[in-house]
């Protein structure tokens, strides 16, 4: 039996699961609550009291047991918390922790209802011990950074590069990585498609999905056993209300046609929330230089604690090719 493995975005599979549990109700309110889910900081109540309950369960188990005691270390090392404020007015945080011999600068973007910590606790020791200095950004709508809503990329994707531009204002000039998971990874894989400075050499994508409407559907469809179409109007009415954007409105397909740094695609074959076919459809769109790790048995968020061994070894390869700058078309 394969080895199946996921710790980041803990709370997917119960978010999930909760709002499976509240399909009862008339299919307004539960187009309402599952794009509640999706974008608001705070989750519906009657999703939120499941997944504290399904949460607890799913903390006692390894490997999460383990990892968890990783994201705990990380948000206990010192670091200098910083700010800055988005193009739309929001107040955002992020954590600034510098290697000491820095070879290069890592901008990490965790993913959907998770913390910097949580995603990055399990390789940030491999990070920091091979030169890379890291500012680690807590994403809109979670946290301590402002906004009510997340934008599944979307609108994290001018965050992003809102952030790149500190990096070039208050460090060193040394090349930038975008690296992110989940919604991290949609989120540094849109803004590809943004005008980046030239000191970003590339992007590293883990387990990232194509577009809100793509993932909301899989979830509707495979998850909740329900029809997306008859709800699409409802969804892109709601998001639109609440981000402006439709959940189809940018995708990460549109940025890769015309990104041109070079991007390697991590996913797990087992992926249990992120089909591993987002990742290959990204992987076909991308018109610049580009790698693909794909991990046996990984599920989501897991590939690096399935095999670290090869996930390093990919990682440090990616680096030693494009430090010294990359290919410009």
């Amino acid at each position: 039996m394969k080895k199946k493995t996921g710790f980041i975005l803990l709370g997917v599979g119960a978010a999930v699961g909760a709002a499976a549990a509240v399909a009862s109700v008339t299919s307004k309110q539960v187009t309402k609550n599952l794009v509640g889910e999706a974008l608001d900081r705070n989750e519906p109540q009657v999703v939120k009291n499941m997944t504290v309950k399904l949460m607890d369960s799913y903390m006692q188990k390894e490997p999460y047991k383990s990892a968890l005691s990783l994201s705990e270390k990380l948000e206990n090392t010192p670091t200098e918390t910083v700010e800055l404020e988005s193009e739309d007015g929001i107040r955002l945080i992020g954590h600034w922790y510098p290697a000491e011999k820095p070879r290069r600068i890592i901008l990490a973007m965790h993913g959907w209802r998770s913390t910097w910590a949580r995603d990055f606790g399990a390789i940030s020791d491999f990070w920091h011990d091979n030169g890379c200095s890291v500012l680690y950004a807590e994403q809109r709508g979670q946290g301590n950074s402002g906004g009510e809503y997340m934008g599944f990329g979307m609108t994290e994707r001018h965050d992003c590069l809102g952030w790149v531009r500190w990096i070039c204002e208050n460090t060193d000039e040394l090349p930038i990585y975008l690296a992110g998971i989940s919604m991290g990874a949609a989120t540094v894989l849109m803004a590809s498609g943004l005008d980046l400075p030239e000191r970003v050499h590339g992007i590293i994508a883990d387990c990232g999905f194509t577009s809100a409407e793509d993932i909301f559907r899989h979830v509707t469809k495979n998850t909740l056993h329900l029809s997306y179409n008859l709800r699409r109007a409802d969804v892109e009415a709601i998001c639109r209300e609440k981000i402006r954007y439709g959940a189809e409105d940018y995708t990460t397909l549109d940025a890769l046609r015309v990104n041109t740094r070079p991007v390697l695609f991590i996913h797990g074959t087992d992926d249990s929330f992120v089909p591993v076919a987002h990742t290959y459809e990204n992987y076909k769109a991308c018109k610049a230089e580009k790698r693909l790790f794909v991990v046996p048995g990984a599920d989501h968020g897991g590939s690096y604690l399935v095999d670290k061994e090869g996930y390093e070894r990919e990682v440090l390869d990616f680096f030693g090719k494009y430090d010294g700058g990359y290919k410009k078309e």
